[in-house]
């Protein structure tokens, strides 16, 4: 039987579930490449034999993406499956035009051949673009759910930078496993406000192994909760989908792939940072909201920002630190650093280019959009290095870290610093509290 050839195009995610579950043991097909995108120095490594199984006893290569009409001809290849997330349908066709181009079919797998079936509730939690709001209202839905006895067991979409071998299964209940994971900020962004809170959170690449330990957790489970990435859709199917929508960028919800799919998926859309966009883009959302799933329930909420050092911003001059992921691909020019920045009376917020060296100065240059703040990058040993020193050049009073994560835990800061917390405050009727209720009673989860 001649099998047909085969490239996934991805970012180290949504790429490898999607070999996992539909490619790795499919004798129909033979997976010759896999090409890489958006994160920094993830390609020139190997999908490892071990992960791919019988029918790739070598492994499988990785390239750039921007490699892939050569090796679509090089490789003889019949269909490229596009595997990541948050990309705008035009950036997405332009890449099915490359495709197409060099003689091979554009493919998209959909939630059917790539979900995982639990024997647990799962609630998701997912997403129109990055930085919308995800973790906070992950938290929200676990710290609802630990009221009621429950044990939640998170699973994190993926982020494996490293040794994907060692990567397979990553269980995380304190912080001192991030640092045994080598985790990159980015990383250490998504799963620190869990762990700090007692949770423990899964993630890694083989999401059936991955599940099933979640499953079976020492610590028992009773309700695992995805806390998707990007704009990415679950891996594991949903008794409950979340999706949360940002009016600071509204319209997006229907231009970008596949956080369209989630927004029609869901069963709850939450319209976030109510207080921080105006009524008119919150207006625009929640029209599309109808428009695309008029069934789902509509809730809207506050993204309520807290500072431990108001006195460091106050009349000072400061330099804001920000999300790496949400400023970048996820297109945004501020976050909650700027916000508290504004309300707070800061004298001024510089712009950190005069000051950036390394790996900041290339993404600066290259993410034009971003307004006068820093994204915190840290992927690797030398952006970490790279973010330190801007930090450390800059001609400011004292410095706002926006991240979900205490930057002055990795690197040192040479000024006063300060960290804004933000989290999911709900207005209205409709709330998370009274839907879980429903959830639970449904489950017969009632201790």
């Amino acid at each position: 039987m001649n099998r047909k050839n085969i490239i996934i195009i991805g970012a180290a995610g949504r790429d490898f579930h999607n070999f996992n579950t539909y490619y790795r043991n499919n004798e129909s097909y033979n997976v010759v490449a896999f090409t890489a995108t958006q994160i920094p120095d993830i390609d020139g490594r190997k999908y490892p034999s071990e992960l791919a199984g019988e029918l790739y006893p070598e492994g499988i290569h990785i390239y750039s993406q921007d490699q892939l009409p050569e090796l679509i001809k090089e490789l003889q290849v019949d269909e490229c499956v596009f595997a990541y997330s948050d990309i705008g349908y035009e950036d997405l066709m332009g890449v099915s035009a490359i495709v197409n181009a060099a003689g091979a079919n554009f493919t998209l797998l959909g939630p059917k051949g790539t979900m995982l079936k639990s024997n647990k509730p799962v609630i998701s939690v997912c997403a129109v673009r990055t930085g919308t709001g995800k973790s906070q209202t992950s938290r929200k839905i676990i710290e609802t759910l630990l009221e009621h006895d429950l044990k939640v067991i998170a699973v994190r979409h993926p982020m494996p930078y490293g040794d994907l071998n060692a990567q397979r299964v990553q269980r995380f209940a304190t912080v001192e496993d991030l640092k045994k994971h080598n985790c990159t900020i980015e990383e250490m962004e998504e799963y620190e406000p869990h762990v700090a809170r007692g949770n423990i959170v899964y993630a890694g690449v083989d999401y059936a192994d991955i599940l099933a330990a979640a499953e079976n957790d020492p610590d028992g489970c009773d309700v695992i909760l995805w806390d998707g990435g990007n704009n990415d859709f679950s891996f594991f199917q949903p008794d409950l989908a979340v999706t949360v929508l940002d009016p600071h960028r509204p319209g997006h919800e229907l231009k970008y792939y596949p956080g369209e799919v989630c927004l029609r998926t869901t069963d709850v859309a939450i319209i976030n940072k109510v207080d921080s966009a105006t009524e008119e883009a919150v207006q625009i959302v929640e029209n599309n909201i109808k428009f695309a799933n008029p069934s789902s329930t509509i809730i809207k909420a506050e993204s309520t920002i807290t500072v431990d050092h108001p006195e460091y911003i106050v009349g000072k001059r400061v330099l804001v630190v920000e999300d790496g992921p949400t400023l970048t691909h996820g297109e945004m020019k501020l976050g909650a650093g700027t916000v508290a920045a504004e309300r707070l009376g800061a004298k001024e917020i510089i712009d950190p280019r005069p000051f950036a060296v390394g790996t900041l100065t290339e993404t600066l240059n290259k993410y034009q959009h971003i307004g006068n703040v820093l994204p915190a990058m840290g992927y690797g040993e030398q952006q970490l290095k790279d973010l330190e020193e801007t930090i450390n050049n800059s001609d400011c009073d004292a410095v706002i870290i926006g991240t979900p994560i205490d930057l002055t835990r990795i690197i040192s800061i040479n000024k006063p610093s300060t960290r804004v917390h933000y989290d999911l405050d709900e207005i209205g009727d409709s709330n998370l509290s009274n839907i879980l209720k429903d959830f639970i009673q449904e489950h017969k989860l009632v201790r």
